[in-house]
């Protein structure tokens, strides 16, 4: 098994950000620093699955490998996706101990709404990598009523700084208020497309990442996937 792989598994990270760990020399296998091209062989202990040589990340030993967990959780404005313990506001401080999980992406400090948390390195992967294209629903409300232009061009695909976004779904809810499908995640992408069109987002919140839906889980909340949830979104993935 590859080592990006195998961190992956563990639920340290997504393969990606493996891929990274390793290239910034924070992986050791053994006694020496990891290399892209390694691979490893799996032993069963007490304890799980495990690589037959110690992986550490930044000095520290990677757990076994971790039973799969899939949780949806309902952010609330004010709580930061960067799992930073030193910040009292970081998610990091209202997730269980264990198992342990990582936002499949992030929602700005500011955001609120659908947070996927999971340790599923696979899935992440799947949800992440841009070639893959999954989509998200955003309800957006702007601070002062818009005109049927505003939505024309929000859609056709906004220029900003050195981006143009990707054309999307723009549905208008309100005078006010308008709801967004995106494939793309660039960072404060809403916001910045708004803010370029002349309008400033007073409140943007995420109510689906494919199938997956808020439903009716309170703000700040969290509980586990359905089987039939999980099925349907891996089914949407394939």
């Amino acid at each position: 098994m590859r080592l990006a792989q195998y961190l992956a598994l563990t639920g340290r990270c997504s393969r990606r950000a493996a891929s990274r760990l390793i290239r910034n020399g924070r992986v050791s296998l053994g006694d020496r620093l990891a290399k892209h091209t390694d691979s490893i062989e799996l032993i069963e202990t007490p304890t799980g699955t495990q690589a037959s040589l110690s992986v550490c990340v930044d000095g520290e030993p990677l757990p076994p490998i971790a039973d799969k967990a899939y949780w949806i959780f309902n952010k609330a404005v004010g709580t930061d996706c960067r799992l930073l313990a030193e910040d009292t506001t970081s998610l990091i401080h209202l997730l269980p101990r264990q198992p342990r999980l990582y936002p499949v992406g992030r929602l700005d400090k500011d955001s609120r709404g659908l947070l996927l948390l999971t340790n599923d390195g696979e899935l992440t992967q799947r949800l992440m990598h841009p070639s893959f294209a999954h989509h998200k629903r955003y309800h957006v409300r702007l601070d002062r009523p818009f005109d049927d232009d505003f939505v024309v061009k929000m859609a056709a695909g906004v220029s900003y700084k050195d981006v143009t976004t990707q054309p999307c779904q723009v549905t208008r809810l309100g005078q006010d208020s308008f709801e967004i499908v995106l494939t793309q995640g660039l960072n404060r992408q809403i916001r910045r497309m708004s803010k370029t069109l002349g309008h400033k987002v007073i409140d943007l919140k995420r109510v689906a990442i494919e199938s997956l839906t808020l439903g009716d889980l309170p703000e700040g909340e969290m509980r586990p996937l359905t089987q039939a949830e999980l099925d349907e979104l891996w089914c949407d993935l394939a």
